[in-house]
């Protein structure tokens, strides 16, 4: 069976962009075909994703011979999606219950592969109840202080060490603390399936931590038990989330194929790969070390197929979203935009990973290299959301295109699409609309409550976009065709794109 005749079934995080659209794109990219559950089963913001029914949809998917992979988000099998994790009043023994497809599956098909991620529940610095239980909005930042606390103290011996939040109510305390022991008995019983031998690779990521908060504790002790099991200790762990389904189905699709491209990251700026990016608790060398490899690939140090180039991140921690102004530093975009012009000017290809800033695009870099003529000769861009996310979807594309032209099946016109969708997103709208005309579109804080006002919102950002896809982005020959905000909120939106 060659690479395009081959299937791949994923069960995604959620129903946003980066869970659905961009494993797809990743897909695309490769010529593979990519099933995905119809929009039904899926969650809907804050409404679980139906989980009998997905259940049954993965069933299904392995039963079809043509399928040799399922990538499974356990967090959707077992909760119904990413923020049922977080609120859902589910048990701890119907949580589990619902893993036991995966055993099923593997028992009929063993040469199926199961790849799957189960996620590290975040804890939110911030006061939004947006994506997490409603006490949020009055407990928020007080709860991730109290996870830091007690991750300092995790190694003493002794009880009663009069660590806890004054302020929060027992109740509070009590019920964020049971969700977060459900979440962590599910992630060791994903490390159980993987010692089982019912996953054939398991990531195990972190999603918004710090380096001392209530999830990086979780982590030393999923450290602990990845090292004792020994079918679960090439189990990878690392600082990511909603990039992870695009990861594997990179994995897939090289291991279709028996490939491992090989990656050589590199860095413009001084000392830029031991920072510690926002909202992970890992130097930046040690996140895409793990990235490269959960998409399949190998970290060298010259005679790569692809170069990765990264955009340091910001040592002052600034934020393209978060209320933190962006302080452009001309030098360090200068460097970037030089080392990325010397890497093609070798004669390698390049893919950039632009980590300065979260949520968004650094605009000096942007700009530099629109100017140079430099984006469109990119490999893969990406600059959303935190570093895991930027960088593994950029080197999960990236596989997608050197996988498929090992086998034939690469589909340059996809590849463009997807670099273009990236550009639209991280850069035209995260770093340029929404700065310029959020306060204007985004009136009500999460989600905009007016039908009027959504299409009001969907319809500038799609004119804004196609402006800029003829005078600042390499894409004159491309039209945003839809534009949706399926949370209806400013943080995300749907692209799609098609050809003039």
């Amino acid at each position: 069976m060659n690479l395009t005749e081959r299937r791949i079934a994923l069960l995604p995080l959620d129903d946003r962009p980066v869970n659905v659209l961009l494993p797809g794109d990743v897909a695309n990219v490769a010529g593979v075909a990519l099933d995905v559950p119809d929009a039904a089963m899926l969650p809907e913001y804050r409404e679980p994703g139906d989980t009998a029914a997905l259940a049954a949809w993965l069933r299904e998917r392995a039963e079809n011979p043509s399928t040799t992979h399922l990538v499974v988000s356990l967090d959707m099998l077992a909760y119904g999606g990413l923020i049922a994790s977080r609120t859902s009043s589910d048990s701890v023994r119907d949580v589990l219950a619902r893993l036991d497809v995966l055993r099923e599956i593997k028992r009929k098909r063993p040469e199926l592969e199961i790849y799957a991620v189960t996620l590290v529940m975040r804890a939110s610095n911030s006061y939004s109840n947006a994506e997490e239980p409603e006490y949020w909005k009055d407990y928020g930042k007080d709860l991730h202080e109290l996870g830091g606390a007690l991750h300092r103290v995790v190694w003493e011996t002794e009880d009663g060490l009069g660590v806890g939040a004054a302020d929060v109510p027992d109740s509070v305390v009590s019920d964020y603390a049971s969700r977060r022991v459900r979440n962590h008995i599910l992630n060791l019983s994903a490390l159980l399936l993987k010692n089982e031998g019912v996953l054939d690779f398991l990531a195990v990521t972190a999603d918004d931590t710090a380096t001392f908060a209530a999830g990086s504790a979780e982590q030393v002790w999923l450290r602990h038990w990845m090292r004792f099991l020994p079918g679960a200790s090439d189990t990878l762990m690392y600082p990511g989330a909603d990039e992870v389904g695009a990861a594997l189905v990179a994995r897939a699709i090289a291991e279709s194929n028996d490939a491992s491209p090989s990656f050589e990251a590199r860095v413009a700026q001084e000392g830029g790969f031991e920072i510690v990016p926002s909202f992970e608790n890992r130097p930046l060398s040690a996140s895409v070390a793990r990235q490269i490899r959960a998409a399949g690939a190998r970290q060298v140090e010259s005679d790569a197929d692809v170069v990765l180039v990264l955009h340091a991140p910001d040592p002052d921690r600034h934020d393209m979203f978060r209320g933190y102004p962006v302080k452009p530093n001309r030098e360090a975009a200068e460097a970037t935009a030089a080392l990325i012009k010397r890497s093609l000017d070798e004669g390698s290809r390049v893919a950039l990973a632009d980590v300065r800033f979260p949520n968004g695009a650094d605009a000096e870099l942007l700009k530099r290299l629109a100017d140079e003529g430099l984006l469109d000769r990119l490999e893969a861009f990406g600059a959303w959301n935190t570093a895991g996310n930027t960088i593994g979807s950029v080197i999960a594309l990236t596989v997608a295109a050197e996988v498929g032209r090992a086998a034939g099946s690469y589909d340059p016109e996809a590849s463009q699409r997807a670099l273009l969708t990236r550009l639209l997103d991280d850069y035209a709208y995260q770093c340029v609309i929404r700065s310029e005309k959020g306060p204007q579109l985004f009136p009500d804080r999460f989600p905009l409550a007016d039908d009027v006002d959504v299409r009001t919102a969907e319809a500038i950002i799609r004119a804004e976009m196609n402006q800029m896809l003829g005078e600042e982005l390499p894409g004159e020959d491309w039209t945003v065709s839809s534009l949706t905000l399926p949370w209806r909120r400013s943080f995300e939106v749907a692209i799609r794109l098609s050809r003039n």
